[in-house]
């Protein structure tokens, strides 16, 4: 009952892009594309007639912020909200103040900002990143300034964040009363249960402590938060494992004979420890795993069929025709023809979703 439930509570009824968005909260987001973002690949199931690169063609019109939650991706207005002001440029150094007022005089001036003009405008250098190589400074600064709300991405170009100045009226400008700081981290953690529920209590806890992510500057209230969602939401313990999902949310679920493929960041199949108990196998994420070291692939689609996941896929498109390489848990495709027809029609889905025609070619490995 818990893998329907599962599996109904995060594959809700197609939305416009706007409501499924608002619906989740969060999305996050991937740069990899094999075949499509993640996030695209999330969408798919979710948006009436959604295709490839639809969010970042439509994201300027939408009520959405790139931001990081408890991780990197697209947040509604209200979550952004929620998780400002970060911090203020104030307890910079001197000169690292200077430069970032003259940034953002800049990006005001000029409205929207590829960090290659910024770069080529200061010269401020180069820098250590977070991931220990190196990067302009100047765009190092401009993450920072968007991660403190101070800038916002306007747009992307070919894949690059164009920042723009937020306007100085801005809610997440305004310095929070500290008597509301515990309703908005409840709010935080909130979205995290509606979004992952249900959720096993052991991976409940981590996901709340990403928080510090979101909200550095409460850092120290997030136990708290924890200790109070662990008393408000509903909890059951299934073989010995304690669960929980949202109090006024129902267990219950139909089954579906559907196909889907599924991106590795899907909210069904995210915790990877929920996968397992769910599902009795580990699935990996392995594009930054060696090729030798490889089991499933480079960008491998967990394949949901009713409310299991029995294999997975591995997509991708050349001169226009999409070739798709299967695997199975069990080593043998099924043989039922309600899969069989099922499959075919998530394949249709996905070739129109990625513009590339009818023609397909499919391997079983």
């Amino acid at each position: 009952m818990l893998r329907r439930f599962a599996v109904a509570r995060s594959l809700f009824q197609a939305v416009d892009l706007h409501d499924a968005i608002q619906r989740f909260g969060f999305l996050q987001a991937d740069p990899i594309r094999a075949p499509a973002r993640a996030q695209d690949l999330t969408l798919r199931h979710r948006v009436t007639g959604y295709l490839a690169g639809d969010l970042e063609r439509r994201y300027a019109a939408l009520p959405i912020e790139e931001a990081f939650f408890v991780n990197y991706g697209f947040v509604t207005k209200r979550l952004h909200t929620l998780m400002h002001p970060r911090g203020r440029i104030t307890s910079w150094t001197p000169r690292r103040r200077a430069q970032a007022e003259a940034i953002l005089a800049y990006v005001r001036e000029r409205g929207s900002v590829h960090p290659r003009e910024v770069d080529a405008h200061f010269g401020h250098g180069r820098v250590t990143n977070y991931w220990g190589g190196s990067s302009n400074a100047s765009t190092h600064m401009l993450d920072q300034l968007h991660y403190l709300g101070l800038l916002r991405v306007a747009r992307r170009d070919a894949g690059i964040r164009v920042y723009g100045a937020r306007d100085s009226d801005d809610a997440t400008l305004v310095r929070l009363p500290s008597s509301d700081i515990d309703a908005r981290l409840d709010a935080l953690v909130g979205v995290i249960v509606d979004k992952y529920a249900p959720l096993p209590w052991a991976s409940l806890t981590p996901l709340v402590r990403r928080l510090r992510y979101a909200v550095p500057q409460w850092q120290a209230r997030i136990p708290r938060a924890l200790e109070r969602a662990k008393a408000r939401l509903a909890q059951v313990r299934v073989d010995g494992v304690a669960w929980t999902w949202p109090a006024e949310a129902t267990i219950a679920g139909e089954g579906r004979d559907e196909v889907r493929l599924l991106a590795p960041f899907d909210p069904i199949v995210w915790d990877r420890r929920r996968f397992e108990l769910l599902w009795g196998w580990a699935y990996r994420f392995e594009a930054y795993t060696p090729l030798a070291k490889r089991q499933l692939g480079y960008y491998a689609l967990p394949l949901l069929w009713r409310d299991r996941v029995i294999g997975w896929a591995n997509a991708s498109v050349t001169d226009g025709v999409m070739h798709v390489e299967l695997g199975y848990v069990s080593g043998k495709r099924p043989r039922d023809r309600d899969f069989t027809r099922e499959l075919d029609a998530e394949l249709d889905r996905l070739r129109v979703f990625l513009d590339v025609g009818n023609r397909a070619t499919e391997a079983l490995r």
